[in-house]
């Protein structure tokens, strides 16, 4: 099973990276796309060219001292996208931590924004059939994967509490063709759940769409959502290199702290003591060797590093359970040594 997060290929296949430069980009337009998500559309300025991105890639949006991650709903690269410009969905949380609240109430057509480059931990793989499954705002990197796949065979069931709060309801409609579509008509590619309405997937005794050889599966949304799904895609019998999972949100802010133990960088040999409360990640770039970070908390594969000796003690959720016995790849952000001593390959 690939599980990442609001980044998201492979979870695993990630190796150190030099932080690239931002982009400076200008907002072009926002759209309401729900009562509580907005479509904003970022165009470069001139005379900057957009990196391409694949479905499934995100991108960081610095606003002001805030880093936040989003998934790009169109892009250059995704099939049915314009030339140079990037779609982002953003909801507005109930409990907002700053981002979601500082563009939902502050960001208006015309302001200009700093960017990261699209990274992908969440790629979409060829394959003969695609079931797609999103709760809430998890739509929107399948929502990219659904406007890339085109004519090829998929379905995406999206999953809402009520129908008012269907995210890129619209949206998906023209998108996908389906325009004369509604919640109720389960006839097309494109589903509707209201669970409110007693359409949910906690109820269900199976996914909506069942396993075919070859298929393959994506699932984005809430902790509680993917836990769900997971368990029902397994008694359903979905092969587990077959689930493809991205995690918006933690239910819980991982534990970081940890028994100190030495950090060895494999290209020049330095030993580095990591404290109880310090990361991997942060003692490394301290010492100036390259570190890419954006999530902080495990779940988005950006600061992945291949392991040269030691054993990781893992507490990320990118990483699949055989990837985590291998031992061979560690998420220096979150996770820590169970040995005395770990070298890392940077």
């Amino acid at each position: 099973m690939s599980d990442t997060t609001a980044t998201p290929g492979r979870a695993g296949t990630n190796t150190a990276a030099v932080e690239q430069p931002l982009l400076d980009v200008l907002v072009h337009s926002i759209t309401r796309a729900s009562d509580r998500i907005l479509l904003i559309e970022l165009r470069p300025l001139e005379p900057a060219t957009l990196p391409t991105a694949g479905p499934g890639a995100h991108i960081d949006v610095h606003i002001g001292p805030l880093v936040r991650q989003y998934s790009l709903v169109e892009a250059p690269g995704i099939a049915g996208s314009a030339k140079q410009r990037y779609v982002i969905g953003v909801l507005r949380e109930k409990i907002s931590r700053g981002g979601s609240k500082a563009i939902h109430e502050q960001l208006r057509v015309g302001h200009r924004l700093q960017i990261s480059g699209p990274r992908n931990h969440f790629e979409l793989v060829e394959a003969p059939r695609h079931v797609l499954l999103a709760g809430g705002v998890g739509v929107t990197p399948l929502a990219a994967m659904a406007r890339h796949l085109g004519d090829a065979e998929f379905s995406l069931d999206v999953y809402a509490a009520q129908p008012s709060d269907f995210p890129l309801f619209e949206y998906l409609q023209s998108a996908l063709g389906d325009a004369d579509a509604t919640p109720a008509d389960h006839s097309g590619r494109l589903h509707w759940h209201a669970s409110g309405s007693g359409d949910s997937l906690r109820t269900a005794e199976h996914l909506p769409q069942p396993y075919t050889p070859g298929a393959q599966l994506y699932l984005c949304g809430p902790p509680g959502f993917l836990d769900t799904a997971k368990a029902l895609a397994a008694a359903d019998g979905w092969p587990e290199e077959s689930v493809h999972v991205e995690h918006f949100v933690l239910e819980e802010p991982l534990d970081l702290s940890g028994a100190s133990f030495e950090v060895v960088a494999a290209s020049t040999g330095q030993r580095l003591p990591v404290g109880e409360e310090q990361t991997i990640a942060e003692v490394l770039l301290a010492a100036g060797y390259p570190v890419e970070l954006s999530c902080e908390q495990g779940m988005c594969g950006s600061c992945i590093l291949g392991v040269k000796a030691g054993i990781p003690e893992h507490r990320d959720v990118v990483q699949t359970e055989a990837e985590h016995a291998s031992n061979q790849l560690i998420n220096v952000c979150c996770s820590r040594s169970r040995t005395p001593s770990l070298t890392v390959d940077v």
